[in-house]
């Protein structure tokens, strides 16, 4: 049976351990502080982990390709905040990580959501990447558009945090899977926060093994969904994002939903 160790660490310094087994959880009653993080160590990589390392956040099914992985603690230090009150801020926690079952990990679902995705995080997906971050505020990071929630007719403080271009008419946003997946659909929950906003009326969806598919899009508060013939990509990029004509405003995406199987 393969086995995890768990730990709370600051600067190499571990902080609290987990007992190390199958699953693994951790109590403690004291804030964050900076530097913090969390580590799982895994007996072989890669690996499929079911992690929730806050109690506001949902679990997040993911894949580890590293034999260790970290998750460094958010601190709330901006005017706006993309994830729960309380969320990281709190003074009794309860963290928990643990193997996936098989049927978690061939289950037909949503393969690009992660709510434990960080910006520039390394060997964990699925994992949000754009080449444009509005002011580089959290509540406009590319991780927002793949953390599961679809709030939309607002902006900014959570629940309505967004990915927000920056006014870039060349944004791209990738969602790398880390591993080959069979996908069929695309959902696409734009920003409705109109009149404060407005839309992109076309866009393409780039993947990994050559293959684009084009999106028509429409002002509308309502998840647009795209289906396609299945394939096996690693990644998928929304790309070539066109803002409807006559608009100064922002347009942004709230969530993308990239459904299939794993192909593993």
């Amino acid at each position: 049976m393969q086995t995890l160790k768990f730990g709370l660490y600051n600067g190499g310094h571990l902080e609290q351990a987990a007992t190390p087994g199958a699953a693994a959880y951790l109590v403690f009653q004291h804030g964050y502080k900076r530097g913090d993080y969390y580590q799982v160590e895994v007996d072989k990589a890669p690996a499929y982990l079911v992690v929730q390392l806050d109690s506001a956040l949902s679990p997040a099914l993911i894949y580890v390709t590293e034999k260790t992985w970290r998750y460094s603690i958010p601190f709330n230090d901006q005017r706006e905040w993309p994830y729960p009150d309380g969320a990281f801020a709190e003074h009794r926690y309860y963290a928990s990580v643990r193997f996936a079952t098989a049927d978690e990990i061939h289950a037909r679902r949503n393969l690009a959501v992660n709510s434990h995705d960080l910006r520039g995080a390394d060997h964990a997906f699925p994992h949000a990447s754009a080449n444009a971050e509005t002011r580089g505020e959290y509540v406009f990071f590319a991780r927002n558009a793949i953390d599961g929630y679809v709030a939309n007719e607002s902006h900014g403080n959570f629940p309505f945090q967004s990915w927000g271009i920056d006014q870039r008419e060349d944004a791209e946003l990738t969602v790398d899977f880390g591993r080959p997946v069979r996908i069929d659909t695309l959902i696409l929950t734009l920003r409705a926060d109109y009149p404060h906003d407005t839309y992109w009326t076309a866009g393409t969806a780039m993947f990994s093994d050559g293959s684009q598919l084009p999106l028509k899009m429409a002002k509308t508060a309502a998840p647009q969904s795209y289906s396609f013939e299945a394939k096996t990509v690693t990644w998928v990029r929304l790309t070539d994002l066109k803002r409807a004509l006559g608009t100064e405003f922002f347009p942004a995406l709230t969530e993308l939903a990239v459904i299939g199987q794993d192909a593993q």
